[in-house]
Order: C-alpha cells, then structure tokens, then sequence
C-alpha cells in the first residue's frame, strides 16, 4: 500500500517493566489494607511511580530525526512533493490516553464502595456496652473471682465472657476513699483463646459459687486462688496480674476499665496492657488503647499493624 504524505506510521509501545511495577504496587496497596498501613504506604508510592513512568512511556512524543541525517539536494532520488504538516494530536496517542483515564476511572469506581463496606463499618456506629456486675459487698477484699457475664444482651450467648475480679479494697483518691478493682480479660493475648487460673477453684476451696441478675442477665462468680493463668490453646503463661511470663503471647492480659455506680460494680470497655509493674491498688499499670490479640502495643513491631477499629 502506498504511503500518503503525512501519514504517521503506527506507534507501538515498547516492552517496558513499568506496568509490571504498577501492578505490584497495586497489589501491595491491597495487601496493606488487610496487613499493615506501612505496607498500604509502600505499594501507593510504588504504584505512583511506576504509573507515572508508565503513563510518560506512551503518551511522549516520538523523537525527531537529526538534521545531519538529510542527504544533500545533489544525491538520492528525486525529491518528494512537500508534504501536509501532520496531526500535531494523531489520534492513537488520543485513544492510549483517553483508555488509561477510563481504567484509572474504573479502578476507583470499583474499588472505593468495595474498600467502604469492608473498612467503614468497624469504625462507625460502635456502642459501649456496660455489664452490671452487682453489689461491692459481694467481693470480699483481697479474693479472687472467675466472673462470667453477657456483654449484649440482644446478642444472647455468643456474648459471653470471663473476666478475674479481685477487690483491691479503698484506695485514696481526691483526699477521699474510694474503692479499686483489678478486672482481667480471659483472653488470651496470642490468638484469643480463653486462660484458665492456674489454682484450684469453686468446690475445692469449700466456697459456695455466687450467681447474680442483673440487667445483662445472669452473672455468675467462682471463687479462685490463681497462682496465674494459662492458656491450654498455645500454651501461654501469665502472672497474677497478667504480665506475660513464656508462650507465644505479645503482652499482657488486656483489662476491663470500670466504674461503680450506686454502689454496684460495672464493667467498661477493655484496654490492652504492654505490662504491669507492682500488684492490687498500688499496680502500675502500662495502658494502652485496645488492640487485638497478636498485636504489639509498644516498640518498633506496633507500625506493622493497621489503625484498629474502636473496641467497646
């Protein structure tokens, strides 16, 4: 076929790594989401880059011919007749451009509702439950209570949980009395298996289980003398006040903030603890926002993990 003037021959895109790249970087933005926020950052910044390198790839110019390269008027073939000037836009760059924008324009329309259901809503409508545990007086000072409760009672029993209460008797606060809990979550800080005490309980020690009504449903108190606790999952071992002592477990056990309320003892929301310095009232106590089990709360392993959703 004869070659008109001005016609521009077809432009293919030369093998290039920059959609390879793009991709990768795609896929750990991904990955990220469900892993790590790090991760997310990394896979965005490589998914830019290679993106703009590949997007400068197709759309740039094909490079003009030197001007030492004509021959001389005296040699060669006859001259040929003055060509039309071309297409300063030809309409194949217009095509490769206007086909990336319609997919950038896709991804973001089929990605952005996808990543909104998954991640809004452990973020969004998150309610406190409070668990009336009942009176003060029944927690003598100083002994220890296996408590198991229902956090919602619309949720029924797959609600339930177990908590180590001890009454750490009055402490001064304010220039007043007032009383003081240790209250430790059951669950394991490894992959969430429930702890048992690691001392006898109910019938052995000759002390009468104690069971409650209150507004969540029933609440029922055994009686311990923990020497620790220990999860039968993994093997994960912890001491009196929750400290971590051998197991795969990353921190102490997580704790129940509390309140008293007309002389009534409720429960709060949890929150983790790295460790626990001292024991009872006088207990220092390394406080951290709740996070869930596996993940570290302090040091440089706590940037690996995403923001966790409220906890209550």
């Amino acid at each position: 076929m004869e070659e008109r003037p001005g016609d521009e021959p077809p432009q293919l895109p030369p093998p290039s790594l920059w959609p390879v790249g793009f991709a990768v970087g795609i896929v750990c933005l991904l990955v990220g989401l469900v892993i790590s926020w790090p991760v997310a950052a990394v896979g965005a910044a490589i998914a830019l880059v290679f993106g703009f390198l590949w997007a400068r790839d197709v759309t740039k110019g094909r490079p003009e011919a030197s001007e030492g390269s004509a021959l001389p008027a005296d040699e060669g073939p006859p001259a040929m007749p003055e060509s039309e000037p071309a297409e300063r836009f030809p309409r194949n760059r217009f095509l490769e451009g206007a086909t990336l924008g319609l997919g950038a324009l896709i991804g973001v329309i089929v990605t952005l509702p996808a990543a909104g259901f998954a991640l809004l809503p452990g973020f969004l409508k998150q309610k406190q439950h409070k668990v009336d545990l009942g009176p003060i007086e029944k927690f003598p000072v100083g002994s220890w209570f296996v408590a198991t409760f229902i956090v919602n009672p619309a949720e029924g029993e797959v609600s339930r949980r177990a908590a180590f209460v001890r009454n750490n008797g009055p402490v001064a606060e304010n220039g007043k009395q007032v009383p003081s809990f240790t209250i430790i979550s059951n669950r394991c800080t490894h992959v969430g298996c429930p702890t048992q005490a690691n001392g006898p309980t109910g019938a052995i020690l000759g002390k009468p289980t104690i069971k409650e009504h209150t507004a969540n449903g029933p609440v029922q108190f055994d009686p311990v003398v923990p020497a620790g606790y220990g999860c039968p999952c993994h093997g994960s071992q912890f001491d009196i006040e929750g400290n971590r002592t051998a197991g795969p477990a990353v921190r102490a056990l997580d704790r129940y903030d509390f309140e008293i309320d007309h002389g009534r003892l409720v429960l709060l929301s949890t929150y983790s603890v790295s460790h626990v310095v001292g024991t009872g009232a006088q207990a220092q106590i390394y406080k951290y926002k709740h996070y869930d089990p596996g993940q570290h709360v302090d040091g440089p392993e706590q940037w690996f993990y995403p923001l966790a959703p409220p906890h209550h």
